[in-house]
């Protein structure tokens, strides 16, 4: 009785194992029967927007004083621009920020003992945007010209965008998918076989980088802002079925 209780047994293993190789032979072919491919769609363009800023000051011991001085600045900025040709609904100016300022006075240990009064140092920044973006790089170039007016001025450099980046994302997905799509035929031509079914689609992350440059990308993606010319990248991985 037990041995015949063992054959069975046996039987059964064997018929379980049998249908444990038939699916694995099954996926296996299933996993050989798809091509995994990866398009690239890579567009240069030039920034349609740029964005330029800077910040001026003021220091006087008479709050009231401090700010007539940075009102007149503010005008002499403002002129200045205009004279330029820029547009004066294009020129946006913050909050005046103030701070107090003192001097520090210390003993022969080193130790702190006073703090003395010097005056209030107010500040402005001044912010253009706007598509003229030759002539508002030109004006960043010029700035020493508000300088020398007497104007304490600070330029940041300018930052540069594009205001078509949906529509230039969407020519880019369809230029990578067609060239996934040419890969996956080559590949099937060269083993005999055709493309089938799409069965998956993946878009990879969306790159922004200066033309002609060693900027590296990035895994979250990189969005240039400093560069005027710029290039633009995006892999699309497809996976298709082949007969």
């Amino acid at each position: 009785m037990k041995t015949y209780i063992n054959s069975i047994v046996i039987a059964v293993a064997i018929v379980i194992t049998a249908f444990i190789f038939a699916g694995a032979f099954k996926n296996r072919n299933n996993a050989n029967n798809s091509i995994n491919v990866t398009g690239l769609g890579s567009k240069d363009f030039v920034s349609d927007l740029i964005v330029w800023s800077g910040s001026f000051i003021k220091k006087n011991a008479d709050l009231k004083q401090a700010y007539a001085e940075l009102d007149k600045d503010r005008e002499s900025i403002k002129t200045y621009l205009v004279s330029k040709g820029i547009k004066p609904e294009n020129i946006i100016f913050s909050a005046i920020e103030i701070e107090k300022q003192f001097d520090d006075i210390f003993d022969n240990t080193g130790n702190k003992t006073k703090s003395i009064f010097t005056g209030y140092l107010l500040k402005q920044n001044v912010q253009l945007e706007s598509n003229e973006v030759d002539k508002v790089e030109e004006i960043s170039r010029q700035v020493s010209e508000l300088i020398n007016s007497g104007v304490e001025f600070y330029s940041n450099s300018p930052q540069y965008y594009y205001t078509k980046l949906a529509e230039l994302k969407i020519e880019m997905i369809a230029e990578a998918t067609k060239d996934a799509n040419i890969r996956a035929k080559r590949i099937a031509e060269n083993a005999g076989s055709g493309v089938g079914r799409l069965k998956n689609a993946d878009m990879g992350v969306f790159q922004i980088t200066a033309q002609n440059s060693a900027e590296e990308y990035s895994w979250g993606g990189s969005f240039n802002t400093a560069s005027k010319r710029k290039t633009a990248t995006i892999t699309v991985k497809l996976e298709y079925e082949t007969n």
